[in-house]
């Protein structure tokens, strides 16, 4: 479960490349790729809390759930902000994206065991 998570979450952030570049561009992203990203998002928050609460989860899995769900708060932001039509701060993107780059490479160290 843990490597489907990891899957999803890698075409999330393909989707969030997209949606970063229309912020960096001062653009409002598309929607569709907004929806996209949080819906793939979610479903790979989903897939780790359901593999942490089975008790398969080790720390990292535990710290990656942890860091990727401050992530998501950070999306909801994004998205509040999206829904008022107001284009993103840029510094907010790229704490929101490095937030999530950590979470996922700590997913991937727990995937790989290194």
């Amino acid at each position: 479960m843990l490597t489907y998570a990891l899957i999803v979450f890698a075409v999330a952030a393909l989707g969030g490349l997209v949606l970063a570049s229309s912020v960096l561009r001062g653009r409002l992203a598309p929607w569709a790729i907004s929806i996209l990203h949080a819906l793939l998002g979610a479903s790979g928050l989903v897939l780790l809390i359901v593999t942490v609460l089975q008790g398969q989860g080790a720390g990292r899995v535990t710290a990656a759930l942890g860091i990727l769900v401050l992530a998501a708060l950070g999306g909801f932001y994004l998205a509040s902000l999206h829904l008022r039509k107001q284009v993103a701060p840029k510094a907010i993107v790229f704490v929101h994206a490095s937030v999530a780059v950590v979470g996922f490479l700590t997913l991937l160290s727990a995937v790989l065991a290194i």
